[in-house]
């Protein structure tokens, strides 16, 4: 009797401690929230101050981008910062939000930009959705994508 007691404890023991590995831990949602509205603060500073060697690091192989004018890639994003195309002067973060789906984080922001595109200075309000991808110990940025709202800067 106390064999096949200590057995199923066993075999109950093993299937939970199988059940732990393989299942990730959800995000402490408090540390790991302000780690990526840090990770999204710094983002925004690098492409003001076009920081394309630190913004390389941080965007993902597949990543894209979307802007009011199209989508781009990693590549071609790195392009038009280097370049100078578009000029994020200040992004001025009104809100955001993080959630969390596994090991991904979706980022809202609420923001006021600054930007000169095409030689032209413009202020639009939008809504950015960035999404980040935990690779290892480090988080990438795998999309991008700016959102115009319809009231005025």
């Amino acid at each position: 009797m106390k064999a096949s007691i200590l057995g199923l404890l066993c075999l109950i023991g093993a299937q939970w401690s199988c059940a732990v590995r393989v299942s990730p831990l959800p995000p402490s949602s408090t540390s790991t929230e302000q780690e990526i509205l840090s990770l999204s603060k710094t983002k925004w500073r690098w492409m003001s101050e076009r920081k394309v060697d630190s913004l390389a690091a941080l965007f993902d192989k597949e990543a894209v981008f979307v802007h009011m004018g199209g989508t781009m890639s990693k590549n071609q994003e790195l392009d038009v910062i280097r370049s100078g195309a578009i000029q994020y002067k200040n992004a001025e973060i009104q809100e955001a939000s993080v959630r969390f789906v596994g090991t991904t984080a979706v980022l809202l922001n609420r923001i006021r930009l600054v930007a000169v595109v095409g030689g032209n200075e413009v202020i639009n309000p939008f809504v950015v959705t960035e999404v980040y991808v935990r690779r290892g110990i480090a988080w990438t940025l795998a999309s991008l994508s700016f959102t115009r709202l319809l009231t005025p800067p």
